[in-house]
């Protein structure tokens, strides 16, 4: 799939739900309304969709949410989709969880046929842990990440700098990303959705955030890439990478591979704006996927330049919806 502007679409991020057990606050309202359980696809009606992609040139998938362990059954689908990657029809398949409920799926996602995830974790303190995410357990999700890399997954953490909140933490973060033998990648809030006293004040450019982590560690630029849009350096006191994703500072839109299927069966074709395509009416008017085929070529055709990200006092979200609602 190629869209206007040249660019192989070959990753699919797949959003299982917008459900989430916990609040964090740079993402969701503290009082979210949720889609009622009858507008979501059924897990047969996603794993149709996903080998639709698959037979259409997506090689990379990776499920989200929300937080996609809280969609009941799911493991089904981890399991119909990582028998796409045994058979080669799709090189990779990957998972983005806040991690409270690895402790009980971590072997099944290595059993399924998952290699690697990200997980979410802004901190490694307890307080600042709870208040980020208004009732989470920092012990739950630590306990949770054990149990993965016990299980054998290589494990990436995944950080959302924030401006007085946790940006006197990233040098404890990588020194225990380098101790246990996990990857790091640090995240720049984005403007997606409405929540309490806006971003403009815990905005952090990640240019100022490697400055400060460079009077510490050797930082040396890797060409090394995964299917997103991170670009990595490597930590020569760890050995670990350290990522950074950079969507206000460096926007990465010129090597954009990437549309995003919601649980509703809406296609969204970049992050940051409303361009999408509805999925659901031609997957279930027939059994044959040739409409299916054709409105997913029809998206592809459509898809934008880049987004237009603005963190500022007076300006308003680039798009209403939070993050939960496209996926993250």
């Amino acid at each position: 799939m190629i869209d206007p502007f040249g660019r192989k679409v070959s990753y699919l991020r797949v959003s299982v739900t917008d459900r989430c057990d916990l609040r964090c606050v740079y993402c969701m309202a503290e009082e979210m309304s949720f889609l009622p359980k009858a507008d979501l696809l059924t897990l047969e009606e996603m794993e149709r969709l996903c080998t639709a992609f698959v037979r259409k040139g997506v090689r990379r998938m990776r499920l989200t949410g929300g937080e996609p362990l809280v969609r009941r059954g799911v493991m089904s689908l981890v399991e119909a989709l990582g028998r796409l990657v045994a058979a080669g029809e799709l090189d990779e398949l990957t998972l983005t969880t806040n991690g409270t409920r690895l402790a009980k799926h971590a072997e099944g996602l290595a059993a399924a046929g998952i290699r690697r995830i990200n997980v979410s974790l802004d901190t490694l303190d307890a307080e600042t842990f709870t208040r980020l995410t208004r009732w989470g357990k920092l012990d739950q999700v630590l306990a949770g990440i054990a149990a993965a890399k016990a299980a054998g997954l290589a494990i990436k953490i995944n950080a959302v700098a924030m401006n007085g909140i946790n940006d006197g933490e990233f040098d404890r973060l990588l020194e225990w990303c380098g101790v246990h033998g996990f990857d790091l990648c640090l995240i720049e809030t984005m403007p997606l959705g409405n929540v309490a006293g806006g971003r403009e004040p815990t905005y952090l450019p990640l240019s100022t955030v490697r400055a400060r982590l460079e009077r510490r560690w050797t930082l040396a630029d890797s060409d090394w890439r995964t299917s997103g849009p991170a670009r990595y350096a490597t930590v020569a006191e760890t050995g670990r990478r350290l990522g950074f994703i950079t969507p206000m500072s460096h926007n990465f839109c010129e090597s954009c591979n990437r549309v995003r299927l919601t649980c509703t069966g809406t296609l969204y074709l970049c992050l940051g704006k409303d361009d999408a395509a509805d999925l659901r009416t031609p997957l279930r008017a027939s059994e044959s996927d040739a409409a299916l085929e054709a409105a997913i070529d029809a998206a592809i055709a459509a898809k934008p330049q880049g987004h237009d990200f603005v963190i500022d006092r007076e300006a308003a979200p680039a798009v209403p919806r939070h993050m939960s609602v496209t996926g993250g």
